[in-house]
């Protein structure tokens, strides 16, 4: 039975990411689109729920909807659009990376975290660049051939970052951590022609984190970064710490 993919991304239906990966999957799978139709990267993970939302279909059967997230559209995909059910969502390529911090505010990586949410496998794959798309699509597609046949039961999201070289000076792939970035301290400021004041937020901050284990380092040194990544926030380490802290507390109850 042919693997039922639904891809997604943060960048628009139209982006050349997603068609080129849209592309080569359709080669070895049954592939549906549903993207939002426009650009909207650093979505995260929002849900749009003040207002209804539209679909418009493209001539070649891609679905885009109107001023939809990410998170939208894999939950209408997954929960009405696409039928049968999916098996698996995938999210880009996204033009340019996300890596480390990055994950937080990534519309391609919550479009993964909305499929793991609704049951799925789910993996988002980011280009450092915005050259070699056919290089991640060929990854993506060696990545899910692998998945068919070890299948991952980890149950977490695989974030996926491609060196922007071509494929033949990719040296491999290594499993990775999330490095980290400098707080992005940025903003760009301008007056419109009545006088109102226009702000821009500025570009991620320089890279910090950048152990030899982490996703930074392997892109950088011409690798592929695969980072498993879970939906869990809680700081676990830090639970006995806050218990001792309660404990000791002198805590004035309001209620």
């Amino acid at each position: 039975m042919m693997l039922k993919i639904l891809v997604s991304n943060d960048d628009g239906v139209m982006a050349k990411g997603i068609q080129t990966l849209a592309k080569a999957l359709r080669q070895r799978y049954d592939v549906q689109v549903v993207a939002p139709d426009r650009n909207r990267s650093a979505a995260s993970n929002s849900l749009t729920i003040d207002r209804p939302l539209r679909k418009q279909e493209l001539e070649n059967g891609d679905i885009a909807i109107v001023e939809g997230t990410p998170t939208d559209c894999v939950y209408l995909g997954v929960n009405h659009l696409v039928r049968p059910r999916p098996d698996i969502v995938v999210s880009g390529i996204n033009h340019g990376p996300n890596l480390g911090d990055d994950v937080i505010y990534s519309g391609t990586v919550a479009a993964a975290t909305e499929g793991r949410f609704l049951g799925l496998p789910a993996i988002a794959v980011s280009l450092d660049g915005e050259t070699h798309f056919e290089t991640a699509a060929q990854v993506t597609c060696d990545v899910l051939a692998m998945l068919q046949q070890v299948p991952l039961r980890a149950g977490n999201i695989l974030n996926i970052n491609v060196p922007d070289i071509p494929l033949d000076e990719v040296k491999g792939f290594r499993i990775t951590r999330c490095g980290s970035r400098h707080a992005s301290q940025h903003v760009y400021t301008h007056t419109d022609p009545r006088g109102n004041s226009l702000y821009w937020i500025g570009p991620p901050g320089e890279k910090n984190d950048i152990g030899p284990d982490t996703d930074f380092a392997a892109v950088d040194e011409g690798y592929v970064s695969i980072t498993p990544l879970h939906v869990d926030l809680t700081a676990y380490k830090a639970l006995d710490l806050l218990q001792d802290w309660l404990n000791k507390a002198e805590v004035k109850k309001t209620c």
